[in-house]
């Protein structure tokens, strides 16, 4: 039997609104707070979980971004001839994504969405690596390349299998005793979320299938380790889709032509737009100050969000919705859902969640960024413990050094 395995779970969009009024996991993981999420979606809160860095740090923000003499798309432009009633089909476009992520090389999370093919070859994809992998990063390290440095021997879920086959795996390597940490990843709430919005009864339902699955590891891990520390975390919440802005018309009834005059990417909260044409700028700012829906991110706002890049590389102006409004058509999806993220971190259900049977996660621990510190000090130190048996003094070492590592927050 070793000695300690430190368990991350990640359930994305378990937001603190999700769990709070619900008993999700209090009798096993009783220490729970509302964590600050980052600007931004699933593009931005992953890496920022795994590296410990903010957007403006680790340049992982939103998947397009215009760049047309970097775009990996050119051969695309053929697929204009076809018609939008296939070309937009989201299972036209989820096997198109498939096929071409060998050929483009592209080793993590990729889809076209809704990006016109008549504009394809004017942008680039940023998460061409997997975060989820040492070396995945756009800037910078992760957790990932700090286990392969330290040869602390880990866990990571497959985002290429399902919940229950990744769950499986990690019984198996539990059983061997073969690990020092493991990073469980499960995304299917999102999905559900998304489709059925954040009251449907599908959701607790959902939390107690995830509540016997964690019971099931415990188990397990208690049987091959002395002391199992149990982390559940998630990236932000959700929030239910009230009203339906088409944004993307209101721009392209302006004199103004894509390509030319300006370049725009609507995604499902923001609209973010690059300017050829002063002129350009000068209408189009004009016209989002008429959306009631939404407003401009002023540049000092975006400084403080970490989502402020010097090269404006994912966006010179960025428009942003209120909660519980959804950009639709736009370049993530052609139909409405029932609920979105990617909101203002600020927002009511933009809030993530940390839950816990450790009683002493340091106070400091305050945004989804701040769990990287969390699983380098724990991976570590179960890696140190199962190596060498763990004393009283060497608990009490590693808590002192945990707070004063996370104090630098």
């Amino acid at each position: 039997m070793k000695a300690v395995l430190p368990l991350f779970v990640f359930i994305d969009a378990c937001g603190w609104e999700i769990i709070r009024n619900d008993p999700f996991a209090r009798s096993f993981a009783p220490y729970r707070r509302r964590l600050e999420s980052v600007f931004g979606y699933s593009s931005a809160c992953v890496p920022s979980i795994v590296s410990g860095a903010w957007p403006d740090q680790h340049r992982n923000w939103c998947y397009f971004v215009y760049d047309p003499n970097r775009s990996p798309f050119r051969m695309l432009r053929f697929f204009r001839w076809l018609p939008r009633s296939v070309t937009s089909r989201r299972r036209f476009r989820r096997w198109l994504s498939k096929f071409l992520q060998g050929p483009l090389k592209f080793r993590g999370y990729f889809d076209l969405y809704n990006i016109p093919f008549e504009q394809i070859s004017l942008f680039d994809f940023t998460e061409k690596k997997s975060p989820l992998k040492p070396g995945g990063m756009n800037r910078g390290g992760n957790i990932f390349d700090l286990l392969e440095i330290r040869n602390i021997p880990y866990h990571v879920s497959d985002p290429a299998c399902s919940e229950s086959e990744n769950l499986t795996s990690l019984i198996a390597e539990i059983r061997l005793e073969r690990i020092d940490f493991a990073f469980v990843y499960w995304p299917d709430l999102d999905g559900l979320l998304h489709r059925v919005g954040n009251q449907s009864l599908e959701i607790p339902a959902k939390l107690r299938l995830y509540e016997q699955r964690l019971e099931q590891l415990l188990v397990h891990a208690s049987e091959h380790y002395q002391t199992v520390r149990l982390y559940i975390f998630s990236d932000h919440g959700m929030a239910n889709c009230n009203e339906y802005l088409d944004l993307r018309a209101r721009i392209e009834s302006l004199p103004l032509k894509v390509g030319r005059d300006y370049v725009a990417v609507y995604d499902s909260t923001m609209a973010r737009f690059w300017f050829l044409r002063q002129a350009a700028r000068e209408l189009i700012i004009e016209r989002l100050g008429q959306v009631p829906q939404g407003r401009i991110v002023p540049e000092t706002e975006l400084a403080r969000l970490h989502a402020l890049f010097p090269d404006r590389y994912f966006g010179e102006l960025i428009f942003l919705v209120r909660e519980g409004v959804l950009i639709v058509p736009s370049h993530m999806g052609e139909r409405p859902i029932r609920a979105m993220h990617g909101y203002h971190p600020e927002e009511p259900h933009s809030y993530a969640a940390l839950l816990s049977n450790q009683c002493d996660v340091p106070t400091s621990v305050t945004a989804i960024p701040h769990i990287y510190n969390l699983m380098a000090a724990d991976a570590q130190f179960a890696h140190a413990s199962n190596v060498t048996p763990i004393s009283e003094g060497d608990l009490m070492g590693f808590k002192a050094a945990r707070a004063a590592q996370h104090a630098t927050f």
